[in-house]
């Protein structure tokens, strides 16, 4: 049995799903999502965005955005993650993700990091646990969201390749970071960027 049968056979109807696309990046936002479904109309298919490919998470997305009760999406970009550190950003953002529904939820499932401080009813599950479908929906959100922001940058940088690696840390990113150097969107805060910072100014 999925939690949120569980949950709603307990009561709980507003169950919201949180999620993050994008934390172990080395550029671009970490993007979260949250995400209210209707029990009323629910999706004919869900799952962690990662097993879908970009188009077809693209088109989940539409559906899960024309079905759902509620749902809103937060990024935060490079320079807050810098300044305030991964984890808080993770964690603020989800809070934030919550708090701009436009529908108050009555329980909420997190992916991994709990959410404190919000007055309401929370567990936080590993994606190895029983399938959120919430979570889930929460996920092709935020992944699909970020894509799209990757794939603009990409375009504004095409030297870079963030259309294909989407930020993460491939052989191909380094290799344009040591080629061309640091961009404004880069984790500057994150290990291999600030190496590279350092080196490029002790020449």
């Amino acid at each position: 049995m999925n939690p949120e049968a569980s949950l709603r056979s307990a009561g709980f109807r507003l169950i919201a799903g949180v999620d993050e696309a994008g934390r172990g990046a080395y550029a671009g936002p970490i993007v979260m999502a949250a995400v209210i479904l209707n029990p009323d109309n629910p999706l004919e298919e869900v799952g962690d965005s990662k097993s879908f490919s970009e188009r077809k998470r693209a088109s989940l997305a539409q559906a899960i955005k024309e079905r759902a009760l509620a749902y809103s999406i937060i990024a935060i970009e490079a320079e807050e993650i810098d300044e305030n550190g991964l984890q808080p950003s993770n964690i603020g953002g989800m809070r934030r993700a919550i708090m701009a529904l436009t529908v108050k939820p009555d329980y909420i499932i997190t992916d991994g990091y709990q959410v404190e401080g919000l007055d309401i009813p929370a567990i936080a599950m590993w994606r190895g646990d029983n399938v959120s479908e919430t979570v889930g929906a929460a996920s092709i959100l935020a992944k699909n969201y970020r894509d799209e922001v990757m794939i603009a940058w990409g375009e504004r940088y095409p030297a870079y390749g963030f259309a294909e690696h989407k930020g993460y840390g491939t052989a191909e990113h380094v290799a344009a970071l040591e080629k061309f150097g640091v961009l404004p969107i880069h984790r500057k805060s994150f290990a291999p960027i600030a190496r590279l910072l350092t080196t490029d100014q002790g020449m």
